[in-house]
């Protein structure tokens, strides 16, 4: 018989991005191994901060995908900057939620993805009364992430989100976290607090590696967010770009300033490609040498999950960010590390990368590296059993 399994989100497909596509790929997993799965979600509307066509003018709209049971919720949509008006946002949601678990039965067990802080804490607060089987998802530390990537200041709004994770934190029967160093976080918060380390691993098949065509420059590629985090813009403008060619795709808050900036250094080997679907771009990454994955600052628990995803491509990665990505990259042998925040290291160490050295051996090993230790199924396995 199989079991009933909510989980709260704020990112769903049609979303883009890393936090959708790992929460469709619990769901997913969960649906395909005796669990009936329901999702709750807002309306798609991230990144760009406007409900997506086909979904606007509602204020649920429910589906069924691959078996899976969809709400989606209304939420007033909005990337600003604007403090005020994010949180107008996170508040819009938690209202939805609020009058969903209202108006409708809950299953047991649920798991409910944290960020943002204030979602994760209504489901905790309005479930927790209902003897739910809490089950936290923790994929970033807030507000310690914030404090790091200077979104926040450790002022008293910084002190009351401090409550909060710890609240959140207290209320759940298990925690799973995507990095060892947030478990060892929250351990250090709640000694006794159960804890599984569920790591952001893809479940694609994988592809024929194939020899890269080769002009001479070394073509390089970066796929994802172009927020404030990943720091593209500024990497954009640091680079030597001697020996290489640098090629982005994505979108965010940072894409206008990218395409200035290249429409005003035309003679630039920088190439901005868009936006393209999760399928496409795993098509498109097999034409590229390396892929480079930034952070602007080093982001105490993050662990970027394309690691994973381009592992199992077989695609040689050049890791620019710090903290406990760069023992992922160095203790599977997956490409180089370059000293966080310190643009001349990371221009040296590209100045050493020879496109002769990136043979198919090598490649293919990065690949079988990823099925032999990032596997999603046995992970998943082993998550049934402690849910």
């Amino acid at each position: 018989m199989k079991k009933d399994i909510l989980i709260i989100t704020s990112y769903f497909p049609p979303e883009i991005g890393a936090a959708s596509n790992r929460i469709f790929q619990l769901a997913n997993g969960l649906q395909q191994n005796d669990f009936n799965v329901t999702v709750l979600t807002p309306l798609p509307n991230y990144p760009t901060g406007k409900i997506f066509d086909g979904y606007t003018g509602k204020f649920r709209h429910v589906s069924e995908e691959k078996n899976i049971i969809i709400n989606r919720l209304w939420i007033y949509a909005s990337n600003s900057k604007n403090k005020l008006l994010r949180l107008i946002a996170m508040l819009s949601y938690s209202f939805s939620l609020i009058w969903f678990f209202l108006w409708n039965k809950i299953p047991k067990t649920v798991i409910v993805q944290s960020p943002p802080l204030l979602v994760a804490l209504t489901s905790m607060l309005f479930l927790r009364k209902k003897n739910k089987n809490l089950i936290l998802n923790v994929s970033d530390l807030w507000p310690i992430a914030g404090l790091e990537l200077g979104a926040l200041k450790n002022n008293f709004s910084y002190k009351v989100l401090e409550k909060i994770e710890r609240y959140n934190y207290s209320k759940a029967n298990l925690v799973l976290g995507q990095s060892e160093e947030i478990l060892t976080h929250v351990n250090s918060i709640f000694a006794n607090k159960k804890t599984f380390l569920y790591r952001n691993f893809p479940d694609f098949l994988v592809p024929k590696i194939q020899q890269v065509p080769s002009n001479g420059k070394l073509k390089i590629v970066y796929a994802g967010l172009l927020g404030i985090a990943q720091g593209i813009y500024k990497l954009c403008t640091e680079l030597d770009y001697s020996n290489i060619e640098f090629h982005i795709y994505g979108s965010g808050a940072e894409q206008s300033q990218i395409e200035t900036f290249i429409s005003q250094n035309p003679k630039l080997p920088l190439f901005f490609h868009g936006r393209v679907t999760r399928h496409e771009l795993h098509r498109l990454l097999m034409n590229y040498h390396i892929a480079i994955i930034p952070l602007l600052n080093r982001i105490y628990g993050s662990v970027p999950s394309k690691i994973f995803e381009y592992a199992r491509l077989g695609l040689p990665m050049l890791y620019y960010g710090g903290g406990e990505g760069e023992d992922v990259i160095n203790n599977n042998n997956l490409g180089w590390v370059a000293t966080s925040g310190d643009y001349d290291n990371l221009n040296s160490v590209i100045s050493t990368i020879k496109i002769e050295s990136l043979s198919l051996d090598r490649k293919q090993n990065i690949q079988d590296t990823a099925i032999q230790n990032f596997d999603f199924n046995r992970q998943l396995d082993l998550l049934k059993g402690v849910i």
